[in-house]
């Protein structure tokens, strides 16, 4: 049982600010973690492509039949604890993925996975605006999603060493939620103890106002072009590109790459510009870098498209939570699960959405669509405040 520290003693806002930062990493570690070991497991259990895909889908059912449990839950009980448990849930279900011998076994412990993803997610980001509003609202956001991608990458070079020297999925993740609960008691009495708004009476659905419909439909938008690079990158710089066999990875890694780098950047930018006008040029740069690798379809201008469209979506999503956590219509961790959760369709849609087009047209058609989304972040930026 995870025990909650009594609130003694002075925490400078430095040591909040780097407690949150490390549970942003250890969940970035967990989801990557298990992402890596997906080839394993598919092996391991003899599942075909096609059933694969119908398999992971348990875990976006378990994230949206949690997004309005999550927002309740950290309204009326705090982020704080609410995280806690909620980590303890996503490493619990890690293990299960790894020692899971057949479908029957998997698909829950995928159920559940996706449960705790979507409650450490809305919980951690709730923590992320408390530490902001000691900042005095100076943007911090984006560096704490950075570390998440960071972890992304550990977790790979993990997974690689792991897949090298033939250790199974299950010893795999006993040393990582290991590690993530060492971290999580390292840093659970350094986390921010109150969020404002809590309200032990709060529904467990409130209709958003136009101001949160707005962010929604800005993380929408974003979310559609991140998702289609997660999943069609590789298929892109295969079919499209007709890249070598070593280079068809290079997209996602590109993209992947500036992503992380631009999260680290988009709060000195933020603080500087404005996150409206960072959300903006944040969507041109996305559309740009989409319609470089439509028109000029070559192995360099690809590259460079794809450099582009990281850095435009680096910077949105984090912005968008930020300005949601500070709503005056909702609590902030309410606020997120709304935002999230339309945010969240974005994310399902848009790669079926590709490949749908991509069916009916070309996957140059399909990439010049979310080349589109990207001009919507813009312009829907310019009539929401953020």
């Amino acid at each position: 049982m995870i025990s909650l520290p009594p609130a003694t003693g002075y925490i400078s806002r430095k040591t909040h600010r780097l407690a949150v930062g490390v549970l942003f990493f250890l969940l970035g570690l967990c989801f990557a973690s298990w992402a890596s070991r997906i080839p394993s497991v598919q092996q391991a259990m003899g599942i075909s492509e096609a059933a694969l895909g119908g398999v992971l889908l348990a875990i976006p059912l378990g994230q949206l039949a949690s997004l309005p449990l999550a927002g309740w839950l950290v309204a009326r009980q705090g982020s704080r604890r609410v995280v806690l448990w909620g980590v303890v849930l996503y490493a619990t279900a890690l293990l299960g993925l790894g020692w899971a011998s057949s479908l029957w076994q998997l698909l829950p412990c995928l159920v559940l996975f996706g449960v705790g993803g979507n409650l450490t997610n809305i919980s951690v980001n709730t923590q992320a605006v408390g530490v902001e509003r000691l900042y005095k609202h100076k943007p911090i956001m984006a560096s704490f999603h950075g570390l998440w991608s960071l972890a992304g990458f550990v977790a790979a070079a993990v997974g690689s060493f792991m897949i090298g020297y033939a250790v199974p999925p299950g010893v795999h993740f006993i040393f990582i939620s290991l590690f993530i609960l060492a971290g999580l008691v390292v840093s659970a009495g350094y986390i921010v103890r109150e969020d404002s708004g809590v309200d032990p009476d709060q529904p467990i659905f409130v209709k958003p106002d136009k101001e949160l419909l707005g962010l929604g439909a800005i993380a929408f938008c974003a979310l559609i072009c991140e998702g289609a690079m997660f999943d069609w990158s590789g298929v892109y710089f295969k079919k499209v590109i007709q890249a070598d066999k070593a280079w068809v990875g290079a997209g996602y890694t590109a993209f992947m790459s500036t992503m992380a780098l631009g999260r680290f950047g988009a709060d000195w930018l933020a603080h500087r510009l404005g996150p409206k006008r960072v959300i903006q040029l944040s969507g041109l740069l996305t559309a740009t870098g989409l319609s470089i690798a439509v028109v000029w379809p070559t192995l360099p201008t690809a590259l460079l498209g794809f450099l582009l469209v990281g850095f435009g979506t680096s910077a949105v999503v984090p912005l968008v939570y930020s300005a949601a956590g500070k709503s005056t219509h909702m609590s902030a961790g309410m606020s997120l699960a709304a935002v999230s959760t339309i945010g969240f369709f974005g994310f399902l849609l848009g790669p079926p959405v590709i490949g749908f087009v991509a069916g009916a047209t070309s996957l140059r058609v399909s990439f010049a669509l979310i080349a589109v989304m990207g001009l919507c972040v813009s312009a829907v930026a310019s009539r929401v405040r953020v």
